[in-house]
């Protein structure tokens, strides 16, 4: 009788030994949960935070929820961002560091009426743009389509300017103002502008200088169960859809499969160097690209921001997840 409760004591001991290892991690999306932060959720619902000994958290971003002040005021661990932001936060005095990537490329497009078949059309437009876009794709597309004196319209999250003036271009993301075009029954054009040489990372894994140093652990954790989550999501995304509607009840089905639709048409996580070096992946010369974007455009000062420091790729390089 006494082996028995010894066992069970030592069983009991064992369990709260490994609830009590794991470490709470908090993460913060960009928007309200949607198909583009599958991966995330999908990695939550089968467990795989927890089997790498994280307790983790998913808070949704949205419109007026500015993610990388409150990863800095310590409301969050990490934050889904880009390369670009992080960047432009070190010239605000906020160390943020891109620890790996979601999608190889960024899911900003241009849609455009039918008569646009080339960059070259887009020429006499006039762009339907929100004010984000001034300190990220706009001077680029400024520079390299030629459009520095293009006229420029704010971009109010409603595609019923652009399906009324054929004239106009607007901003949107692969995943999202596409569909709300083909539920309105219109047809419009999409060019995703890193086709035309755009060269940031989308939806990457931003997290402050300060965790990296302090969590180095929990952050490699939390890299290696995502990268696995999304490979898992794009295989069967049940588990991860169920968690991203109960988040967010307005996401229906419908956009859910569109998302992953546009994911899988555009390879965003499989695509690039992620074919031979797994999702997740960034390189050093992608990210020098973007950093030398915002120098090219002075959106950032070299002295304020060197490029070294400004990334890193130890949580990421040797992960491996292959698509």
């Amino acid at each position: 009788m006494n082996k028995k409760l010894s066992m069970i004591a030592a069983l009991s001991l064992a369990l709260s030994a490994q609830s009590m290892a794991a470490e709470k991690f908090t993460f913060m999306t960009n928007w309200y949960a949607q198909a583009e932060h599958g991966g995330f959720y999908q990695a939550l619902a089968q467990n795989l935070y927890k089997d790498a000994g994280l307790d983790v958290t998913l808070k949704m971003g949205g419109p007026q929820v500015h993610t990388m002040q409150l990863m800095a005021a310590g409301q969050a661990d990490c934050i889904i961002s880009d390369n670009m932001q992080a960047l432009e936060s070190w010239q605000q005095g906020v160390e943020a560091v891109p620890v790996a990537t979601t999608f190889q490329h960024s899911a900003i497009a241009f849609l455009t009426h039918p008569d646009v078949k080339d960059k070259a059309d887009l020429q006499g437009k006039t762009f339907l743009l929100a004010a984000e876009a001034y300190t990220s794709y706009w001077p680029w597309a400024q520079s390299a389509l030629s459009l520095k004196h293009a006229r420029v319209r704010p971009y109010t999250f409603s595609i019923q300017p652009f399906l009324a003036d054929k004239t106009l271009v607007q901003q949107g993301y692969i995943t999202s103002e596409p569909f709300a075009v083909q539920k309105a029954h219109a047809q419009a054009n999409v060019y995703p502008i890193s086709e035309w040489g755009y060269p940031p990372y989308g939806n990457s894994i931003v997290c402050m200088k300060s965790t990296i140093e302090k969590r180095p652990q929990a952050v490699a954790a939390f890299v290696k169960a995502s990268m696995q989550g999304w490979k898992n999501y794009l295989q069967d995304p049940s588990a991860g859809n169920v968690l991203i509607r109960k988040e967010n009840p307005q996401m229906s089905e419908e956009q859910i499969a569109f998302g992953i639709a546009q994911m899988k048409k555009y390879q965003m996580l499989t695509g690039g160097d992620a074919q031979t070096a797994g999702i997740g992946i960034m390189t050093e010369p992608r990210l020098k690209q973007t950093w030398q974007l915002l120098v090219d455009n002075k959106l950032i000062d070299p002295a304020k921001v060197p490029f070294a420091g400004s990334y890193t790729l130890q949580f990421i390089k040797d992960v491996k997840v292959m698509p």
